[in-house]
């Protein structure tokens, strides 16, 4: 594999994932990931999401349906092909919570995630 992926591109892919989980819009949303999206959630080392197909039903499921689905960017870190992202994420527990995730573009897509919430 010969990855030319910029920070300005990790960024770009990750900021768009960013506005459509914010539209929840799946279509957009999904368009940002590859194929063999790896989703982690330490410390468990085994994904807790694997393939696109897996990622659109959760998504589809578990997240779009909130109506008060809504995302607040609170800080984002970019080193090279990694965008480190610290988010509060309301409408999906009764409180709003903070979650930070690091994103690992690859050829424009979101290949990997790694997400820490707070309890």
């Amino acid at each position: 594999m010969n990855d030319k992926t910029t920070s300005a591109d990790a960024e770009g892919a990750v900021q768009r994932q960013f506005e459509a989980y914010n539209a929840r819009d799946l279509e957009r949303f999904l368009a940002v990931y590859s194929e063999d999206i790896r989703a982690y959630r330490p410390p468990a080392i085994e994904p807790a999401i694997a393939g696109k197909k897996a990622l659109a039903a959760f998504y589809a499921t578990q997240r779009f349906s909130h109506e008060g689905l809504h995302a607040e960017l609170l800080n984002r870190m970019v080193l090279g092909s990694k965008v480190v992202d610290h988010e509060r994420i309301s409408g999906v527990r009764e409180q709003p919570f903070e979650v930070a995730v690091v994103y690992e573009v690859v050829n424009g897509l979101i290949r990997s995630t790694w997400s820490y919430a707070a309890e």
